[in-house]
């Protein structure tokens, strides 16, 4: 059978047996466990716990997992809260392997509440101390990309003043971040209704009013798709501020195939147009252990156009 149809087609419980039976004995050579799998065309990005089912516990045992799969990148939002030795492990997994690290999130996974809007010092000054953190932590890895969310709505702020506030506080992440080719990629969200950032032409906005290559946008299909919809239309209007896409179909916020986006249609489509970068996973498993992983997988075959 072809390496790239070995899942797609599925397993018989035969091949089950015989391909797993090394992690039921305890086999830690995650590299050998399993055939290794086509190399994705779009460079797909999984995270921390979305095959722990097969790999263990352990990033590095995932990460080595992730590669024979043919994923050739990842992401890990929380990187900053690591240890730096926890740090040093997975930068020193991704070169040997030659895989790309995608986003992490500036301040480890909850930056947006540090709200940049209200224009308090305080919020600017935490802001600036871990961009000059980041710095570091990007060399450790070899990132690039930086997630960073402004913060949420001030009811009592108009709508001009909080705009001045986020753009200030993004052009002194951006003197920061510029010199060594790292960018902050703005994302707008649709989790609370409450936060500042939610739509592409606002991202857009302010994105130019910053006026940096360190600062771009973060374009997200699932919180895009809840917020404003017209996919294909809004990445061609923004498409000169866009930087790093993340994935996941809606409803449900799980893999590409279970829910109304047309993944194959919107890959293609940026592909085309000369995209190159990372696709970051920014999903749960629809089901529930290695069979939703081996499902997760086959759905990512599916949906990778060429």
């Amino acid at each position: 059978m072809k390496r790239r149809n070995f899942l797609k087609n599925g397993l018989t419980a035969a091949a089950s047996t015989a391909t797993f039976g090394a992690f039921a004995a305890g086999n830690t050579s995650i590299l050998t466990a399993i055939p290794a799998e086509k190399t994705f065309t779009c460079n797909f990005a999984p995270h921390d716990g979305m095959f722990a089912s097969h790999a263990g516990k352990d990033f590095i045992d995932q990460i080595k997992f992730m590669y024979d799969q043919g994923f050739r990148a990842i992401e890990d939002n929380g990187l900053l809260k690591r240890s730096k030795e926890e740090q040093d492990k997975i930068g020193s997994i991704l070169a040997k392997l030659g895989m790309t690290m995608g986003v992490f999130v500036v301040d480890g996974g909850d930056n947006w509440k540090v709200s940049l809007t209200t224009g308090k010092q305080e919020f600017k000054d935490t802001f600036i101390k871990t961009c000059k953190d980041c710095v570091e932590l990007a060399k450790r890895v070899n990132a690039k990309w930086m997630t960073v969310v402004p913060g949420f709505f001030e009811r009592n702020l108009p709508m001009g003043i909080q705009t001045a506030n986020v753009v200030d506080a993004l052009r002194r992440g951006a003197e920061i971040f510029e010199p060594h080719g790292l960018i902050m990629v703005l994302e707008p969200l649709s989790d609370a209704p409450d936060l500042f950032m939610r739509y592409t032409d606002q991202t857009f906005e302010l994105c130019k009013a910053v006026k940096s290559p360190a600062c771009k946008i973060l374009y997200d299909i699932y919180h895009m798709q809840r917020n404003e919809g017209n996919i294909i239309n809004n990445i061609d209007r923004c498409w000169d501020e866009i930087a790093y896409f993340q994935i996941g179909d809606n409803p449900g916020r799980k893999e590409p195939t279970t829910g109304e986006i047309n993944f194959k249609s919107i890959f293609k489509h940026v592909h085309d147009k000369g995209y190159r970068g990372v696709w970051g996973m920014e999903h749960g498993n629809s089901k529930p252990g290695k069979e939703g992983e081996l499902a997760l997988i086959k759905a990512y075959r599916e949906v990778d156009y060429m």
